[in-house]
C-alpha cells in the first residue's frame, strides 16, 4: 500500500528525507544525470522565480515513509503548458502500478492547473535513432503505455535531431491533449518549444540549434504519430488529483461538551461546535484524525506554571453544577495571592464572566490535545488542518485567564512549531488575541498579527493598539489592526491584505490561524457585518500564502449562520492553498548541463 502526496519544500524534516530519497533513485535510475541537477531539486521547489518553471514533485509514499516513486512536473504558467519532467520508479517497485498512477495525477494535476496539454520527452522506438535493441525494447513499452492515454509523438519535425552527429536516441517530443479534442497550432507550439529548450537545456543547447528546431514546427495544426501499439478509441480519461495533502486534517475537541455553562446569556455554548460540524461534513474535504494525550509541559512551555497548577487544582475541587467567577482583584497587590481558591480566581483572572467549573480544566487541556494532534499532522507532510474546540484560548495570557479562554491552545501550538520554522499567529476574531500577544511580545520567532475591534469599544478593552509594536527582542513582531465599530467584508478585506503583506515579509513556515467567527453580521459580541461569501475570500486570500496551516477555533457565536460560515471559510482556504498556482518570472534564465538523449530518460517506469 502506498499513498500519493505533494512535496512543496525541503523546510520539515520528513520533506528533506523524502526529497534525499528522490534523488538517490534519480542517481539509480539515471545514472549519466548530472550530479548538479540532482542537487539543484530541493531550490526548484523552493525557489520558482529561479527556474522559469514551477515545480511540482508527487512522491508514492509507503507507510513507514519509503519512497516507491515519484513524479517531477514542470508547469509555465506565462506559457499555459506542463512539462513532465522526470517520473521513475525506485528498483525494487517497478511493474507494481506505482508509474501509472504517477503519472494519472500528474495528468490530473496539469488539468487542474488548467495548462493546455502536458509536453514531455521520451526515447525513440525508431531503430534508425537507437541502436542499442535492449534499450529499443523498454522505448517501445514506454510508448505504449504512453498511448493508452491519448499521448503521442509529435511529428514532421526535427526536434529528434541529435545536438552531437554521433548521440544515440534523440528524443521525441510527446504531447497528451489530457483528454480534450484540443489542437496544436504552429505558433503557439514554437513558442511552447522554445521556451522547453531555453529552460530545460539553454547551457548546453546553441541559440541556432534552438533556432532551427522551432522553425521546423511548419505544420498547423502540429501533427502527431498516430496509434502503434494499441487502439486507442478511448483513452484513460483524466482524474482528479487524489494527494494525501489535499485533505483538511480534522480533529474535533471530544470532550468540549463537559464544559456547558448554562447561566442565562453565556454564549460560549456546546451548541457552537455541533453547528460548525454538520456543515463541515457537506464539503467532503475534511479527514478526522485520532486524538493523541500531550504532555503538560507543552501548557507550561506558553503558561506559568503556578496558573497551570492552580487551575487544574481549582477545577478539581468544585462542586458540580457549580461555577466560580471572580469577583476580587489584585489592582494594589499583586504578590501575594490569597489562600482561598476561590478567592484567589481573580489573582488569575482578567474579568468578571469567565467562570471556573470542574469541567473547565478537563476541556481546556483537550483542546489543547486536538490542536497539537493537528500540529504534528504537518510535520508529516500535511498542509492544512483545523482544530474545532471549545472552550477557545486567545484571550489566555501567560498567567491569567478570561473571555471564555483557560489555555492559549494558538500559543502552544504556536511555540512547539517553532521548533522547526519560525511561525506567523494570525488572529481573525473579533476580539483582541491579548493573550497571544502577551505570551510572544518579547520574541522574534513567532509574528502576531491580530485584526479586531478597536479597544475603546470592544473587550479586551486594554489591549489591542497600534502602538503595541512588541518589546526587547520582539520589538516590530506584534502587530496590531485595530478596526472602526461598523465595517464590510470590503474594508475587512484590504485590512487582511497589508496583514498577509506582513506575514509573507516575516516568511514564516508555519501559520497559525485563530479563526473567529463573531466577524459575522449580527453576532451577539460583535458589530461587523461580513457575509458567508467575505468569509470565502477571506479564507481564499489566506490559503494563498501557501503554508502549512493551523486553523484553531476562537469566536463565533451567532448559531444561526456559524456553520455556513466557517464552511464558506474553508472552502476558500482549500481553494487558495492548493488550487492557486504561484508564477514564475519569465525573464531569468538558469543552467544545465545534461545531453538533450541522457535527460529525455525521465521515465523510467
Amino acid at each position: 500500500m502506498f499513498k500519493i502526496r505533494r512535496i512543496y519544500d525541503d523546510i520539515l524534516p520528513v520533506d528533506r528525507e523524502v526529497i534525499h530519497q528522490v534523488q538517490d533513485i534519480l542517481r539509480e535510475r539515471f545514472p549519466t544525470l548530472h550530479e548538479e541537477t540532482i542537487e539543484k531539486l530541493p531550490l526548484q521547489l523552493r525557489d520558482p522565480l529561479k527556474f522559469r518553471f514551477r515545480t511540482i514533485l508527487f512522491v508514492a509514499e509507503g507507510s513507514r515513509g519509503r519512497v516507491k516513486g515519484f513524479a517531477i512536473l514542470q508547469h509555465a504558467p506565462d506559457l499555459n503548458f506542463c512539462v513532465l519532467d522526470f517520473i521513475a520508479t525506485a528498483t525494487r517497485r517497478m511493474g507494481r502500478g506505482v508509474g501509472g498512477i504517477l503519472y494519472e495525477n500528474v495528468r490530473g494535476e496539469a488539468l487542474s492547473l488548467k495548462a493546455m496539454g502536458l509536453f514531455f520527452e521520451c526515447l525513440p522506438d525508431d531503430p534508425q535513432l537507437c541502436r542499442d535493441p535492449e534499450v529499443l525494447k523498454e522505448n517501445m513499452a514506454r510508448l505504449r503505455f504512453y498511448e493508452r492515454y491519448g499521448a503521442f509523438p509529435i511529428i514532421n519535425t526535427a526536434y529528434e535531431t541529435p545536438l552531437n552527429p554521433m548521440d544515440d536516441c534523440p528524443p521525441y517530443l510527446v504531447f497528451d491533449n489530457l483528454g480534450s479534442i484540443r489542437i496544436l497550432f504552429r505558433n503557439k507550439t514554437r513558442h511552447i518549444v522554445r521556451a522547453i529548450l531555453q529552460r530545460k537545456y539553454e547551457d548546453l543547447c546553441p541559440r541556432e540549434y534552438i533556432d532551427m528546431v522551432v522553425a521546423s514546427f511548419k505544420d498547423s495544426p502540429v501533427l502527431l504519430r498516430g496509434p502503434r501499439y494499441m487502439k486507442v478509441e478511448n483513452p484513460v480519461t483524466v482524474k482528479a488529483v487524489a494527494t494525501a495533502e489535499k485533505d483538511i486534517v480534522l480533529a474535533v475537541n471530544d470532550k468540549h461538551d463537559i464544559h456547558h455553562i448554562r447561566e442565562r446569556g453565556y454564549v460560549e455554548s456546546p451548541a457552537r461546535v455541533d453547528a460548525i460540524q454538520k456543515e463541515l461534513e457537506k464539503t467532503g474535504l475534511f479527514r478526522k484524525i485520532k486524538i493523541h494525550h500531550v504532555s503538560e509541559k507543552h501548557i507550561k512551555a506558553v503558561h506559568d506554571g503556578d496558573f497551570v497548577n492552580y487551575l487544574k487544582k481549582v477545577c478539581a475541587g468544585v462542586q458540580p453544577k457549580t461555577s466560580i467567577y471572580p469577583y476580587v482583584f489584585p489592582i494594589r497587590n499583586n504578590a501575594r495571592p490569597p489562600k482561598e481558591l476561590p478567592i484567589r480566581a481573580g489573582y488569575y483572572c482578567i474579568d468578571t464572566f469567565t467562570p471556573i467549573n470542574e469541567n473547565a480544566y478537563l476541556a481546556a487541556k483537550r483542546a489543547v490535545d486536538c490542536a497539537m494532534s493537528v500540529a504534528r499532522t504537518l510535520l508529516e507532510g500535511y498542509r492544512l488542518g483545523y482544530a474545532l474546540v471549545r472552550p477557545p484560548g486567545h484571550h489566555a495570557e501567560r498567567r491569567a485567564f478570561g473571555g471564555f479562554c483557560y489555555f492559549n491552545t494558538a500559543a502552544v501550538v504556536a511555540h512547539y512549531l517553532t521548533g522547526y520554522g519560525k511561525v506567523a499567529v494570525l488572529d481573525v476574531d473579533y476580539h483582541h488575541g491579548n493573550g497571544t500577544q502577551n505570551i510572544f511580545y518579547d520574541r522574534s520567532d513567532v509574528l502576531t498579527v491580530s485584526i479586531h475591534g478597536h479597544p475603546s469599544f470592544a473587550y479586551p478593552y486594554f489591549n489591542g493598539f497600534r502602538d503595541e509594536r512588541g518589546q526587547g527582542e520582539g520589538l516590530g513582531f506584534n502587530l496590531n489592526m485595530p478596526l472602526a465599530e461598523s465595517i464590510d467584508g470590503k474594508q475587512y478585506r484590504e485590512t487582511l491584505e497589508k496583514a498577509l503583506g506582513r506575514i509573507k515579509k516575516f516568511q514564516a513556515h508555519f501559520l497559525i490561524v485563530a479563526l473567529g467567527l463573531d466577524t459575522a453580521k449580527n453576532d451577539p459580541t460583535g458589530t461587523w457585518n461580513l457575509t458567508a461569501k467575505d468569509f470565502e475570500a477571506n479564507g481564499r486570500m489566506i490559503g494563498a500564502l501557501h503554508l502549512p496551516t493551523v486553523v484553531i477555533q476562537e469566536g463565533g457565536y451567532r448559531i444561526r449562520s456559524l456553520g455556513k460560515n466557517a464552511r464558506h471559510f474553508f472552502l476558500g482556504l482549500w481553494e487558495g492553498a492548493l488550487l492557486q498556482p504561484q508564477k514564475p518570472a519569465s525573464n531569468i534564465s538558469t543552467s544545465t548541463k545534461k545531453g538533450r538523449n541522457h535527460a529525455s530518460e525521465t521515465h523510467a517506469l
